[in-house]
């Protein structure tokens, strides 16, 4: 129990939620946007989150928020600019993996000696994603919600504003409790799932994301240092929509953790 509280008081010390849009292709393409050459990022405050088993607060003004269901890294230590030569590590891994996907395994002899290519490479691919995890700063994961006022995100989008009213509101971040890095095998292939009323909205995997969790913190902590406590959201698979008041959110990551939250009507400035 103090070790879990210990990891939920983590988030406390965070000073910011970077959450990364579009990040799998699928999603990206049913509403319509361009599959991204680099992350796309936005901001969230840590005000915003919302503990399992919370009720989710839809503005007076709307009738409805978007759900959206993501993998959350949780940062260990300060990250700065150190970490700005990975991207080349892991433009190295990224060319060995689409050797494999596109060829056979050769072998060859030299002089006795018989060398298998990709023995060697998934060797090198293993350590690689090893050093990267152990250098990365990360300390574990959690499963949130990126609640969107779709309405508001529109409108700010074709007047080319920022989406902070439409994502940052109180209770537009929930999240799980925070599992350690080593109870997740492989955050490369977990499975993400989201339903409304017990009906299946959203269900994708992260190994479909376009930027994979070690560039996304390299990239990121070039741009600006990572806090002990920040959040990184990671994107979301397709099959984001609606869910209106009274309605009930259940979500999980299969295997490890799953949520639940009410959604309801914020009240009014003012109203008691």
């Amino acid at each position: 129990m103090a070790a879990a509280a210990s990891l939920q008081n983590l988030l406390k010390l965070g000073t910011k939620i970077v959450a990364v849009g579009r990040n799998y292709a699928a999603h990206a393409k049913e509403l319509g946007n361009a599959v991204p050459k680099e992350p796309v990022l936005f901001l969230k405050p840590t005000s915003s989150y919302l503990e399992n088993g919370g009720t989710i607060e839809v503005p007076h003004s709307l009738n409805s928020l978007d759900h959206v269901v993501e993998l959350a890294i949780v940062i260990e230590k300060r990250l700065g600019m150190c970490l700005k030569t990975l991207p080349s590590i892991m433009m190295a891994s990224i060319m060995m993996e689409i050797i494999s996907n596109h060829f056979y395994p050769i072998k060859t002899d030299m002089s006795g000696f018989s060398f298998n290519f990709f023995s060697w490479y998934n060797f090198g691919w293993v350590f690689t994603k090893l050093c990267l995890v152990l250098f990365s700063g990360v300390k574990g994961y959690a499963l949130a919600l990126d609640m969107t006022a779709r309405e508001i995100q529109s409108v700010a989008k074709s007047a080319g504003l920022p989406w902070t009213v439409a994502k940052g509101q109180d209770t537009f971040t929930p999240i799980s409790s925070v599992f350690l890095m080593p109870i997740v095998p492989d955050p490369d292939n977990l499975e993400l799932w989201l339903k409304v009323d017990r009906e299946i909205r959203q269900k994708g995997s992260t190994r479909d994301m376009i930027f994979k969790i070690p560039y996304l913190i390299s990239h990121i902590s070039s741009i600006m240092t990572l806090c002990e406590g920040d959040v990184i959201l990671t994107g979301t698979p397709q099959g984001v929509g609606p869910v209106k008041v009274g309605q009930k959110i259940t979500a999980g990551i299969t295997g490890l953790v799953d949520v639940h939250f009410d959604v309801g009507k914020r009240q009014k400035p003012g109203s008691s």
